[in-house]
């Protein structure tokens, strides 16, 4: 039996690889997503104060630190019984939406893009963001990094600093906005918003009128049905900051929705001896090993999952390319998931406008931004929407407020069993007769792409566990010893 190894698989947050077993025909017999790396804040959170969470847990990644500051945050005020003032929620979301915007453009320009601006088969030395403004030009390149300058200026203006802001506390915001922040962010806002009606353009031309791109959204190879998860609010329109989980299966039939508190009895985690991923599932349909359909737990967690989990968004651009995007890809759900990308593109316009909306809300210069605890800390749970999936915070603490466990299940965690089920289909569909090239990798690599994964947040195990591998290198890069732990 032949393998073949990517190794490091790129383009993404951490480190990953993909080992594909060829049988004797050629054809691939099985592959495999591993994840080599192990972080560990589930428990670097032991022992801390409760209040500290939001600070260390932003440190998690710099791609989605204020994900993670937002759910410790809200988890912080549920350890404390706390419903933090109006102001405060609108502040939150305010810099949440100034992230997502940052965040989706990093994605589809720098990460996502060189698949379909360049094409899947462009040599390995131009796949990449260099490649994509040389072919696009440089105005494009302009936009892209003033947009994502003038999201990290928000975070700068609340949080302190551009990235890993220390902000959003328990009980609230540490500070609130003036009036001219207030309005230098309206025009961060505005100039967001005009960022968004061109990427859709952009996507437009680049995307939807290339024939060959969508068939290969449509095609076999990325498409199979599981379950959808996403935050919704109470009209079930899509929500980053706040309100219940819901889940819908592959037909589009509500399978549950919850609050953030009872995640427990609707998603348990399941582990693999060569993985440091857990792998999340439905606990009312059970661990059915990486199976699809309707009798699998499987579920994702992602752009295109929280549109079909969801019945549309609040603001009009956003609202509008939604239907255009379901009436193509003939009605919901969409089980394409190189349509990740189109989802992407939908909640950056809806970040962009949301932002708007909130920094014009006469509300948001209030200087209610913060309450103080008065209850004994016990236990509490924080769910927001990462960019790339919903992330659940949950932490227990002492009488004292300090933490005696922690458990979190980030956006890619949630899809990791979608994850490898997809470089699997790919690779089957993809590689015939032994024969392999690069560009036929690269398009198993782009199965996984889609999900814009981030895997230093996702890692965890029991310490001690920790497997070492050494390959020693002669000057031509073979390999003359290889040591083992």
């Amino acid at each position: 039996m032949k393998r073949i190894t990517i190794d490091p698989i790129t383009r993404l947050e951490g480190h990953g690889k993909i080992e594909i077993f060829l049988n004797d025909k050629g054809d691939v017999e099985n592959a495999y997503f591993q994840v080599p790396e192990l972080r560990g804040f589930e428990k670097f959170a032991e022992g801390r104060p409760v209040e500290e969470l939001p600070r260390i847990t932003s440190r998690i990644c710099g791609v989605c630190p204020e994900a993670h500051m937002m759910a410790a945050a809200k988890a912080c005020d549920a350890v404390y019984g706390m419903d933090i003032p109006s102001t405060a929620k609108k502040l939150r979301e305010l810099q949440y939406c100034a992230f997502f915007l940052g965040d989706h453009t990093t994605h589809f320009y720098a990460l996502g893009g060189p698949d379909f601006v360049l094409g899947p088969d462009a040599p390995k030395a131009e796949r990449n963001i260099i490649g994509v403004i040389k072919k696009v030009g440089l105005d494009v390149g302009g936009k892209v990094i003033k947009t994502r300058r003038e999201c990290h200026e928000v975070a700068q203006i609340l949080g302190g600093r551009p990235v890993t802001p220390v902000n959003a506390i328990p009980g609230g915001m540490s500070k609130g906005l003036n009036k001219d922040e207030r309005a230098r962010i309206e025009k961060i806002a505005l100039d967001g918003v005009e960022f968004a009606k061109f990427t859709l353009q952009v996507f437009e031309d680049i995307v939807l009128k290339n024939k060959a791109y969508v068939d290969l959204i449509v095609s076999d190879l990325y498409t199979f049905p599981t379950y959808y998860m996403g935050l919704v609010d109470s009209n079930n329109k899509v929500n980053f900051y706040d309100g219940k989980v819901r889940v819908v299966d592959s037909n589009g039939k509500e399978h549950c929705k919850y609050e953030p508190k009872d995640y427990r009895e609707y998603v348990a985690e399941h582990v693999e001896p060569w993985s440091y991923l857990k792998f999340p599932f439905l606990k009312k349909i059970g661990w059915k090993g990486f199976v699809t359909g309707l009798d699998s737990g499987v579920y994702q967690a992602t752009p295109l999952s929280r549109l079909n989990a969801s019945d549309g968004l609040t603001t009009p651009l956003a609202q509008a390319e939604y239907d255009k995007m379901y009436k193509t890809l003939g009605g919901k759900p969409v089980k394409n998931n190189l349509a990740q990308h189109w989802a992407r593109v939908i909640e950056l316009t809806h970040a962009a406008e949301r932002l708007l909306e909130l920094s014009r809300d006469p509300e948001i210069t209030s200087q209610d931004y913060r309450a103080l605890p008065t209850k004994k800390p016990t236990e509490g749970v924080g769910i927001v929407e990462a960019p790339r999936g919903t992330l659940t915070h949950h932490y227990w603490t002492d009488e004292n407020g300090i933490v005696t466990k922690a458990n979190l299940i980030v956006g890619t965690t949630n899809n990791h069993a979608a994850i490898c089920m997809s470089i699997r289909n790919a690779a089957k569909g993809l590689i015939k007769g032994g024969k392999v090239t690069d560009g036929l990798l690269n398009m198993v690599e782009m199965a996984f792409r889609s999900y814009d994964p981030c895997y230093g947040c996702a890692t965890h195990s029991l310490p001690g566990e920790m497997p070492l591998e050494v390959n020693i290198l002669d000057h031509n890069r073979k390999v003359v010893e290889k040591l083992e732990r």
